[in-house]
């Protein structure tokens, strides 16, 4: 099978010196990328900015910025893929513009105007095909109500849910608590794992779900 993954934060830059991001360290997408690799999958990654290294073994590799690097590199190899698997922190906003020099704190406005990043897996979904979409949901508390809308809403095969406020759960941690929801499933609540081997569960439910697809009369 043929795995796309995306990890880690992007950023929306402000002027030069200056963004909007998040928390993410990339570390459970580079996780699901490696444990594709072990797992025998032909694996390319998107990756935003972090200070990882690239897993050994990778088929491609995209280095990207901004959400919108991060859509126009997803969308140059979607067709490829069997899975796509979007690990990444995706910044809902960016600045309206974005200065060319470094603006001066005395000249700084009061207030940024925002515009809304394009939304990838929404993006994507007209060419999904057969092939399965795996999302990720980070909460703040309880995650599964928050998950299950947005399966339904952006028609995923499997969404990863978490409460990020969890002591070894969310960012900047090597563990991780999360919860497997597919559409028509009981939920699957992992306990406290390694982010390494939670990748390893999510991969086997991907192949399992890709399995499922293939076996559906009238469809690959």
């Amino acid at each position: 099978m043929r795995m796309l993954v995306s990890a880690g934060p992007t950023r929306e830059f402000i002027d030069p010196v200056r963004f909007l991001s998040n928390r993410s360290t990339g570390r459970m997408g580079y996780a699901i990328a490696s444990a594709a690799i072990a797992a025998g999958h032909e694996t390319a990654l998107v990756s935003g900015p972090v200070s990882l290294d690239a897993p050994p073994g990778l088929a491609a590799l995209d280095r990207v910025v901004s959400a919108r690097e991060m859509l126009a590199a997803l969308e140059s190899r979607i067709d490829w893929c069997d899975a796509l698997v979007m690990s990444a922190a995706v910044a809902d906003f960016r600045p309206e513009r974005a200065a060319q020099a470094k603006i001066r704190k005395s000249e700084m406005p009061d207030s940024l105007r925002l515009v809304r990043n394009p939304d990838i897996l929404l993006a994507l979904l007209p060419r999904k095909g057969n092939r399965v979409f795996a999302g990720f949901a980070a909460e703040t508390g309880d995650p599964d109500p928050g998950a299950a809308d947005k399966l339904a809403r952006k028609g995923l095969d499997l969404i990863v849910a978490n409460d990020v406020t969890r002591p070894g759960a969310g960012f900047e941690v090597d563990t991780n608590i999360v919860t497997l929801i597919a559409p028509g499933a009981a939920p699957e609540h992992l306990p406290l794992m390694s982010k390494a081997e939670v990748a390893a569960r999510i991969v086997e439910k991907i192949e399992a779900l890709a399995a499922a697809v293939a076996s559906e009369p009238g469809r690959r």
